[in-house]
């Protein structure tokens, strides 16, 4: 059941790739969500990364993770300890990450995936068992 997840949330990233400029353009207008774009330096040093990430809050803190384990972003974000955050309005948050690998704050990360807006949080929650196994989370001390 776990390779089905793993495939499920592959396809579903690349969907939301190929639909980045529209959501972009949608999410400048009016917002989507907890949808934040993030801003990471590179881990090569080659420029800054720009993604598209759903913010998650649970019990006074802030997360940001992967379901299906390490990407491209959360490597480079790993690597650089440090991130921006941008709202639709403009508004910016700098912030230096921690990396969960277990006990209760990554637990509160994993369940604040329901935040995410549909359908995601419905996929996030089918597929828990996979985003508890295999998911990258990091919490996020603003700077």
């Amino acid at each position: 059941m776990l390779s089905f997840w793993r495939a499920a949330f592959r396809v579903q990233y690349r969907i939301l790739a190929l639909a980045d400029p529209l959501i972009r353009a949608m999410w400048r207008r009016q917002g989507i969500g907890n949808v934040l774009e993030l801003r990471v330096a590179n881990r090569n040093g080659q420029g800054v990364r720009s993604r598209m990430v759903g913010l998650l809050q649970s019990g006074g803190e802030l997360y940001l993770g992967h379901p299906n384990g390490h990407v491209g972003w959360t490597r480079d974000l790993q690597a650089s300890q440090t991130g921006t955050l941008i709202w639709p309005n403009g508004d910016e948050l700098q912030f230096r990450v921690t990396r969960l690998d277990d006990g209760e704050a990554r637990e509160r990360a994993v369940r604040a995936t329901s935040q995410h807006p549909f359908p995601g949080n419905l996929v996030y929650r089918l597929g828990r068992r996979r985003v508890r196994a295999e998911g990258v989370y990091f919490r996020l001390d603003p700077l």
